[in-house]
């Protein structure tokens, strides 16, 4: 165990210590720390208690987590084995330095956090089958839901990294071309009037590899450096009339939000869990060897201007994912693409087989068939409205501690005035 004391209830155990970038009032220069607690562990502190080499990639001078992503599987565990040390309940250079300790351990309550890594490119995938089915029989009916290429490979498309904002950043409703009425092909320009959250995660790619060089399932793993939740907000109308034949554009390049907290898959270990029965069965290069999925709780909560807290709408979890994250990678760059450190994969939305699991209004709300009971607030939705915050948490539960991610926080804003 460590010396900082931490709650059972609390996301950042001992067994955690996600990464994250951060500054505060008194030094604005964003910097790496890592969660624990209350706290966050200053690395640029007690950097000289690192390998000097590895601090140079990961702590000196850095402003995001690239240089530590880069660094590769060893140096990964190089360093968490020795974050485990600074902080453990048995080694006393940080535990009986007093002016060290209040140096190196800033109150979280203190701190700005910022995106923890400078994203070159972000890619989203389709990969939960209930959320691709589910959306599939309500355009396409039953008979036809999933396309005949789903169950074969992981669809995704190319999203827009530069709009990627760390949590916290309220987002504005975009306006573009939407249909008029079902029966109608004449668009107008209009603010979205269906705009949705997407409960998913997304990992960030660690080494990497060069171009004409694809990532193998061996390889997968250790370029994969962690996880952090995602919401990709997406106007549906909008999504409706462009995304034919090319795929979601406009609806989905406004923002995604993600947390803060990058946990790492060595931290996720006691949570993985045999993935999905895949059936027909992968082509062999995307054949998972062993299980590769994680017991991850997903909790959305929506709260309106004039409500007084955030009210549960949605339980998921992550195992009700189909293709795995290394199944993701792989694919990616099976044509040789080359991924490099700091890239965005998303999972696409985590919708599990019960209504309460359901990953996105569109479900919740079945095209708008039903109504979204917010609590006992007396509020009901179908899609957002403006002044609506939607707030994520997630987390693996061990025995007397958690492995979380903290918030994933963003809220809309009305759109700008529309030009006539």
């Amino acid at each position: 165990m460590s010396f900082v004391e931490v709650s059972e209830d609390c996301d950042f155990s001992y067994q955690n210590l996600p990464y994250g970038v951060f500054s505060t009032a008194g030094n604005p220069c964003h910097r790496v720390g890592v969660a624990i607690g209350d706290y966050v562990l200053d690395l640029t502190v007690v950097q000289d208690l690192f390998d000097s080499e590895l601090a140079a990639k990961a702590i000196v001078g850095q402003t995001t987590l690239n240089g530590l992503m880069g660094a590769g599987r060893a140096a990964w565990t190089l360093f968490r084995n020795t974050l485990k040390k600074i902080l453990s309940a048995d080694e006393a250079v940080l535990r009986d330095n007093a002016a060290l300790r209040a140096q190196a351990l800033v109150p979280m309550v203190d701190v700005s956090m910022h995106l923890p890594a400078q994203i070159g490119d972000y890619t989203d995938f389709y990969s939960s089958k209930n959320h691709a089915f589910n959306v599939g029989v309500m355009f396409r009916g039953k008979d036809n839901a999933l396309q005949p290429n789903w169950l074969h490979l992981p669809v995704g498309y190319h999203g827009r990294a530069s709009s990627v904002v760390v949590s916290g950043t309220p987002l504005t409703r975009p306006s573009g071309q939407i249909l008029t009425s079902p029966t109608s092909n004449t668009p107008m320009f209009s603010p979205c009037k269906l705009a949705d959250f997407e409960l998913e995660m997304g990992f960030f790619v660690g080494k990497g590899n060069a171009l004409g060089e694809p990532i193998t399932m061996a390889e997968a793993a250790d370029n994969i450096f962690g996880m952090v939740l995602m919401n990709d907000w997406s106007a549906r109308d909008i999504q409706k009339w462009e995304y034919v034949p090319l795929g979601p554009f406009n609806a989905k390049n406004f923002g995604t939000t993600i947390s803060p907290w990058v946990v790492t898959i060595d931290a996720l270990e006691p949570f993985k869990l045999p993935q999905l029965k895949q059936e027909p069965e992968p082509l062999s290069y995307l054949k998972e060897p062993d299980s590769f999925s994680f017991d991850i709780n997903l909790n959305v909560s929506i709260q309106g201007e004039s409500m007084s807290k955030a009210e549960l709408v949605s339980q998921s979890n992550f195992k009700h994912m189909y293709w795995s994250m290394r199944q993701q990678l792989v694919h990616h760059s099976v044509t040789g693409c080359n991924m490099r450190p700091g890239d965005l994969l998303g999972s696409g939305t985590i919708s599990g087989t019960e209504d309460s699991q359901l990953g996105s209004m569109l479900e919740l709300c079945w095209k708008g068939t039903r109504e979204v009971k917010l609590g006992d607030s007396g509020e009901v939705r179908k899609f957002l409205k403006d002044g609506d915050t939607v707030v994520m948490t997630g987390h693996g539960q061990g025995m007397g501690y958690r492995v979380g991610f903290g918030e994933c926080v963003g809220k809309i804003l009305p759109a700008r005035p529309v030009a006539h």
